[in-house]
């Protein structure tokens, strides 16, 4: 049987998926310059070709990111469109999907946060923008969905999930995806 290998991805691609592999597992402020190279099997050079330093390829990094939670979010909005609560639900479920992969760490913002106090300001500002912009987004939908306080609901929501991914990353308990989902469906009922 003739197999076809998958085309190689072009080395900014590579180094930018070594890079969040690593950011993931090691965390950002302890991943080198030189370790990243090698595992996008590239060069010191080439990497430094895309990327004008390590701020840069973390912020290209976190932009990715951002970028993805952007399109969950779109794709949510356009599969239950007048439907705020299973937006809500939604998003949840995709956070509760990825806690056996990427997310099992935490929060890759939360944690870049973390790690880069005093340093890095423009991927911190970033960071700030993209969790002000989900908590708006939560507000809105909660508004929407007919909720009477929205703004202290999606500040519970926020803490909710932001808890659950915590929770993934010390295991304090079984079962915390399946909870949070159960409290969310409780809190998002609509008043009677």
């Amino acid at each position: 049987m003739h197999r076809t290998s998958q085309p190689r991805l072009p080395p900014r691609e590579r180094i930018l998926q070594a890079a969040e592999s690593l950011f993931y597992q090691e965390g950002i402020t302890r991943v080198t310059v030189d370790a990243i190279a090698a595992k996008a099997e590239s060069t010191k050079m080439t990497l430094y070709r895309h990327f004008a330093s390590k701020e840069a390829l973390v912020q290209a990094w976190i932009t990715l990111l951002v970028e993805d939670y952007n399109r969950v979010w779109e794709a949510l909005a356009e599969r239950y469109g007048q439907q705020p609560d299973a937006q809500i639900m939604g998003f949840a479920r995709y956070l509760k999907d990825n806690l056996a992969g990427t997310l099992q760490r935490g929060c890759p913002f939360t944690n870049t946060l973390a790690e880069t106090t005093g340093q890095f300001p423009e991927i911190r500002e970033l960071i700030f923008a993209h969790k002000k912009k989900q908590f708006n987004r939560l507000v809105s939908l909660c508004g929407a969905a007919g909720i009477t306080d929205p703004q202290t609901l999606a500040k519970e929501i926020t803490l909710i999930l932001e808890g659950l991914q915590v929770v993934a990353q010390n295991d304090a308990f079984e079962g915390a995806a399946d909870f949070v989902l159960q409290r969310l469906e409780a809190k998002l009922r609509l008043p009677v």
